[in-house]
């Protein structure tokens, strides 16, 4: 019986978590949400339950609002890692959750390290 994309999008979600749970070492993890509209990223402190940074498409100062393509989430990326700086952290492990590396989810993570964060 086939799954739905749903389900699959659940099971890799999982999957990617709990691989990341076991080498964690009280890094930060850089999470990404991406929906048909928008794209947002959020650098949690798990062992303290805390978002240190976050950035997001909606926000009007990067001049994205409402767009949600590979240059947006190039400047998101570049804002991640600008606000990771401030907040202090400069290593931590990325997080796609469900989606695969791949477009978008490659563009942020590849301005992140550009702009001086460590995964």
């Amino acid at each position: 019986m086939a799954n739905s994309k749903r389900e699959l999008f659940l099971k890799r979600r999982l999957r990617v978590r709990n691989k990341l749970r076991k080498m964690a070492d009280g890094r930060a993890r850089l999470s990404v949400h991406r929906s048909s509209k928008n794209i947002s990223v959020q650098l949690i402190d798990d062992v303290n339950g805390v978002t240190l940074a976050s950035a997001s498409s909606l926000e009007k100062d990067l001049g994205i609002v409402g767009k949600n393509n590979v240059e947006a989430a190039a400047k998101i990326g570049k804002a991640i890692a600008e606000r990771a700086k401030k907040a202090g952290v400069e290593t931590c492990y990325f997080d796609r959750g469900g989606f695969l590396f791949h477009g978008k989810i490659k563009a942020l993570a590849d301005a992140a390290r550009e702009g001086g964060l460590k995964f």
